[in-house]
Formats: C-alpha cells, sequence, structure tokens
C-alpha cells in the first residue's frame, strides 16, 4: 500500500508538533537577546533593502533566528553557547540541513551584533544584493511577443 493516505493518528501528532514549534517560536520572540532586540529594530518593517524578515520563525525541525524567505536568507545569531565543540557541530547540521531547503544562512556573534551593528547590516544588504538584482533585473527586462 504505499500511496495510502496519512492516518489521522500521523496528522495529528503533525500538528501537534507544528503547534509546538510555534509556541516554541513565541517563547523565543519574547525572551529575545539584546543582540536580537538590536538587529530586529533594523530589519523589521522591511527597513533593510525593503526586505521582508520574519524573526523566530519555525522551518522544519528549527525555529530561525530571522529569516527573509522571499530571498531565501537566513540570518543566525550565536551566544558563547556555541563556541562549545559540540555546539558547533548542530549549528553546522543546522546550517546544512537549511541549505538544502534552500536557504543561504549568515551568523554572528551576539557581541559582532551589539558592537559592530553597522558592519553586520552591510553583510546582510550584500548577501541580500545578488538576489535583489536577479529580481529587478527580471523586473527590468522587456516583454518579447511571439505574435510578432
Amino acid at each position: 500500500m504505499p500511496n495510502a493516505a496519512p492516518s489521522s493518528d500521523s496528522l495529528s501528532r503533525g500538528r501537534e508538533r507544528a503547534g509546538v514549534r510555534v509556541q516554541r517560536a513565541r517563547a523565543l520572540r519574547q525572551g529575545a537577546t539584546d543582540a536580537e532586540q538590536l538587529l530586529w529594530q533594523h530589519l523589521r518593517g522591511r527597513q533593510l533593502a525593503g526586505c521582508k524578515f520574519r524573526r523566530q520563525h519555525p522551518m522544519g525541525p528549527y525555529v530561525l533566528d530571522f529569516v527573509c524567505l522571499e530571498h531565501g536568507l537566513a540570518v543566525e545569531l550565536d551566544g558563547g553557547q556555541h563556541a562549545d565543540p559540540d555546539a558547533q557541530q548542530r549549528d553546522a547540521r543546522r546550517t546544512h540541513w537549511l541549505q538544502q531547503q534552500g536557504l543561504r544562512v549568515l551568523r554572528f556573534w551576539n557581541h559582532e551584533v551589539l558592537q559592530q551593528t553597522s558592519e553586520v547590516l552591510e553583510q546582510v544588504l550584500l548577501a541580500l544584493t545578488p538576489a535583489l538584482s536577479r529580481s529587478r533585473e527580471r523586473e527590468e527586462q522587456p516583454r518579447t511577443s511571439d505574435h510578432d
């Protein structure tokens, strides 16, 4: 029975897991670090190159710190706990999974965001620039007609 429909039990478990991720994302938004709050002040409301960023966005098994889905860019902020070798392995697996989903991933240390905010924003903007350039090129190309 390879094409059997999923059971209602498995659908319920899937919805339950998704609900837990959404609740976790909400809790993370409320308990944002100083670095997350500062970066969000610059990313929210399409302030950076007109791009819409979401914060603490659930995606698969993860909750992303910031993501611009439109341009496929995730921005992750790391505190001191990420310096641990085990944490670095988890971060590498997470980055690999996100890349498999088609996202580019930028990682910054919290202290970089707090002490070098302009440089961090510049790096985010540079990461968005190729995507922005491609979308603008598509918008500006004249349409050709096959009816000539």
